[in-house]
């Protein structure tokens, strides 16, 4: 009888251990500033991606007839270029499927190099200088809109809407930051609004007295900022201190986040944000409200901005390696160009370079110290 027992136990731990051999394991990267004055960014973008590979987990993945638990392989940029580069190599040699990430244009155009050398897709839905799929990788993917959107929509916004003449224009010298500022310097001066000044900064300062006591002697109706909300707070709080109170500010999605009221200190200023975002608000997204009522619950406090798009992102690679019975990048990618998914921020499908079709951009405002869409 006992002997009988044994053997019992051991066939049932044996039909265990045969179950959970069958059971694949598919490892996705994800790359974000996760140190660094950034870092919010990057607790947020993993947030998403986390989000997304606990949701599918639950739910059971097969992918060609194989049972498969998806794995997270999360690395830190720290939102330096040199970093980024070192961090998909990593992902590379760690054979990864497929990357989510990175945030900033300037460390997501270098390790799109990366990436494609080694064969592996990753998507975007933070990075939006349009060189990025300039070179025609058929490894790269964006679904938000890119800077051409972004900066024309806010020209035209500073134009038509709020009939300004005048406009000074600060950039952070990224990727980022100098492509949509250029992008909105020409778009407004097409406009007929006048660039009176032009100055940059660094995406590590905090000190702007001097370039912003130089634009107040032109007397601008509006100042531009390309960069990020740890530059951005400190700035607007220093045009209060400097009486630039009725100078409209305007910037992109490095700007347009929760985290900006807080980082101002309290500056009034904050009213005179205008801000894009490459997407629909979270009322308009399909399923945006719904996604961050949930997405609240888990991370409490922790949402910035690109949540919902890392979400999506990562839910868009696996449903491309499901339709191709496949998670060999070399196998799914054409699959991947082929998506129509419809995601929790928008129905996404591709342009052949991995553009985003039909983007939607919003614009913002800032009431009471909350943000709210303008359209």
């Amino acid at each position: 009888m006992q002997l009988k027992l044994k053997l019992t136990v051991a066939a049932a731990i044996a039909v265990v251990a045969a179950g959970a051999a069958a059971q694949e394991v598919v490892r996705i990267g994800n790359v974000a500033p996760m140190s660094g004055p950034q870092a919010h960014y990057g607790k947020d973008i993993e947030n998403g991606v986390r989000m997304a590979i606990d949701d599918m987990n639950a739910q059971g993945v097969v992918i060609g007839g194989k049972k498969v638990k998806l794995e997270l392989l999360n690395e830190d940029d720290a939102s330096d270029p040199k970093q980024g580069t070192a961090a998909a190599q990593k992902l590379c040699d760690a054979k990864v499927a497929g990357v989510i990430g990175h945030l900033n244009s300037g460390t997501t155009i270098p390790a799109s190099k990366v990436y494609n050398d080694c064969g592996i897709p990753h998507i975007t839905g933070a990075a939006t200088n349009p060189n990025l799929t300039k070179p025609g990788y058929n490894t790269t993917f964006r679904i938000i809109a890119n800077d051409n959107a972004l900066g024309a929509g806010l020209a035209v916004y500073a134009a038509e809407t709020l009939k300004l003449k005048s406009v000074a224009v600060i950039d952070d010298r990224t990727a980022y930051g100098q492509g949509l500022a250029n992008v909105f310097k020409r778009a407004a001066a097409e406009k007929g609004i006048k660039v009176v000044d032009e100055q940059f900064t660094t995406d590590k300062a905090t000190d702007f007295m001097a370039i912003l006591t130089a634009i107040k002697a032109k007397n601008p109706d509006g100042v531009f900022f390309g960069g990020m909300d740890p530059q951005g707070g400190p700035m607007l709080r220093q045009m209060e201190q400097l009486g630039m109170t009725n100078v409209k500010y305007f910037g992109g999605d490095g700007i347009c986040t929760t985290e900006l009221p807080k980082l101002t200190g309290g500056a009034k200023t904050i009213g005179n944000v205008v801000c894009a975002e490459g997407g629909a608000s979270l009322a308009k997204m399909p399923g945006g409200l719904a996604w961050k009522k949930r997405y609240d619950a888990k991370y409490p406090g922790q949402y910035v901005l690109y949540g919902p798009y890392k979400y999506d992102a990562t839910m868009l690679l696996v449903d491309a390696m499901k339709r191709a019975g496949s998670w060999d990048p070399k196998v799914y990618i054409p699959e991947l160009l082929k998506s129509n998914y419809k995601g929790v921020t928008a129905n996404i499908a591709f342009e052949p370079n991995g553009e985003l079709k039909n983007p939607a951009i919003t614009l913002y405002m800032y009431k009471d110290g909350k943000k709210e869409p303008l359209n």
